[in-house]
């Protein structure tokens, strides 16, 4: 598990692509230089973002120069016309298909069940977004008030700042809880487990 891909586009959310790069980077610095994760930023098209609040951001790759993703993580933001993007439903469903695992911040729920990646298991979105989210599809099990929801090779989180406390999480998961604990106290972050 090296190659961490954490797809951005206009009016993403910044804590939701900040905040899980920081964690996986910062999770690296107590890694041998051949453990260390691979995080990198993958948009459509090679333009620079332009994020939430004017924050701009140039990707790493576009969808066709990323090399292997093996953990993909969707982001939140204004998603509205991401949902209806046919190139960008169709490159995750793809990578979702080819990945170990698929994670999302915020939002980023809603593209991955566009994308059929989410279909019927318990996902977690923005408190504000929890009922379009079941509105919309139905067939998901949308908890309230838990920062994340690990399905197995699915995680989905809450709103913003839970995307750092998800990737926390998967740090744990692929690596080990004493990384992920180095790795908060490192970024001085109260990490809010499940409970």
């Amino acid at each position: 598990m090296k190659n961490i891909g954490i797809y951005i586009y206009d009016e993403a959310e910044v804590l939701d692509f900040a905040g899980p790069f920081e964690v996986f980077s910062v999770a690296s610095r107590f890694l041998d230089e051949n453990e260390k994760f691979n995080v990198f930023f993958v948009s459509e098209k090679n333009t620079v973002i332009k994020a939430r609040g004017g924050f701009c951001v140039q990707s790493h790759y576009t969808f066709e120069t990323c090399p292997h993703i093996d953990l993909l993580i969707v982001v939140g933001g204004v998603h509205t016309s991401e949902v209806k993007n046919t190139n960008v439903i169709s490159w995750v469903s793809k990578v979702a298909k080819v990945a170990k695992l698929v994670a999302s911040v915020c939002t980023g729920a809603f593209i991955l069940a566009q994308a059929k990646v989410l279909t019927s298991q318990k996902v977690t979105t923005h408190w504000e977004d929890i009922a379009a989210l079941e509105k919309d599809f139905p067939s998901l099990t949308v908890q309230k008030n838990v920062r994340w929801v690990d399905e197995g090779d699915i995680i989905t989180s809450a709103g913003i700042s839970a995307g750092i406390d998800m990737s926390l999480q998967l740090v744990a998961k692929i690596r080990s809880l004493d990384l992920a604990n180095q790795t908060a106290r490192q970024m001085d972050f109260d990490w809010k487990k499940n409970t």
